[in-house]
């Protein structure tokens, strides 16, 4: 497998790998630094800007802006010339749901282009499930926590149809992934049910896509693995990364064809913290702008 480290980037926490089809251009995050990154499909010409708060999710919106999850709420992200992304807080958890030590964390919109993104208690050694997923649209605000207890929020995704919804928590005490019926008139999950327990492995389940064939790809934290599922829950293959700790992959590039990973660097310098692009044979599927 060729896979193509970007230069000019580090990423202290690296997630949220979103392909801007309007744009011809891939995003992602870097979580501590407060920092959103651009790059150019046809040039890789490389930009980013710098956010009030830490932006730990986005997702393309249709004033050409960006929906982020950040660590006070929801907001609108407008990128500015001068290299600062101008924050308007769109909504938030009454405090006593997002006090001191939450942020939000992964996120992406369904296929009817409402807003998803979950909550956490950023000390993760701390292991307090506190964590909510919550929905956001224009028409209807802020609606949750609709699945609770969680103790990190990640793995959020749908299948091609929009009808099957996939939750992780990638704590290391969790190690879990479900599914959900999806109502996608509603916006509503229900029937929760296990869909992979990887208790067992060395990985943690944390950021995800599925592809065309409506498979889950995961990226195994701490194993330095990318893994495809089957929507029956098999695994039928793994991509060997060179950074030990990826943190989300996104399918994107102009046949959808193109993976992109992002991953943490814990201080362990090399490859921790770069974000890496590969094509593994698959088409995904085009992400939903914020619409609704």
């Amino acid at each position: 497998m060729d896979i193509t480290r970007i230069e000019g980037v580090h990423c202290a926490t690296g997630e949220s790998p979103l392909w801007h089809a309007a744009q011809s251009a891939w995003y992602w995050v870097d979580i501590p630094a407060r920092r959103v990154w651009r790059m150019e499909h046809a040039s890789g010409a490389l930009r980013h800007w710098d956010a009030p708060e830490m932006v730990a999710c986005i997702a393309a919106a249709d004033d050409g802006g960006l929906v982020a999850g950040m660590e006070t709420g929801i907001f609108h992200l407008a990128l500015q010339d001068d290299g600062q992304a101008r924050a308007t807080r769109l909504a938030a958890p009454p405090g006593a749901e997002l006090g001191e030590g939450m942020r939000f964390n992964d996120g992406r919109c369904d296929r009817q282009g409402r807003f998803w993104s979950g909550t956490m208690f950023m000390d993760m050694g701390a292991a307090r499930a506190v964590g909510g997923l919550y929905r956001y649209s224009r028409a209807g605000g802020l609606h949750g926590p609709v699945v609770s207890n969680m103790l990190t929020q990640n793995g959020l995704a749908w299948s091609p149809d929009g009808r099957t919804m996939y939750l992780s928590d990638s704590h290391p005490q969790r190690r879990m992934v479900w599914a959900f019926d999806y109502d996608t008139d509603e916006g509503l999950p229900h029937e929760q049910r296990v869909f992979l327990d990887l208790t067992g492995q060395k990985g943690r389940p944390d950021g995800a896509a599925v592809d065309a064939d409506g498979c889950y790809w995961t990226c195994a934290n701490d194993a330095g693995l990318v893994q495809r599922f089957t929507p029956a829950g098999k695994l039928d293959r793994e991509i060997a990364l060179p950074m030990a700790k990826p943190s989300m992959c996104a399918f994107g590039g102009p046949g959808l064809d193109t993976l992109l990973v992002t991953s943490i660097d814990p201080g362990t310098g090399g490859d921790a913290g770069s974000v890496v692009m590969l094509r593994p044979g698959v088409t995904g599927v085009a992400e939903t702008s914020f619409s609704a």
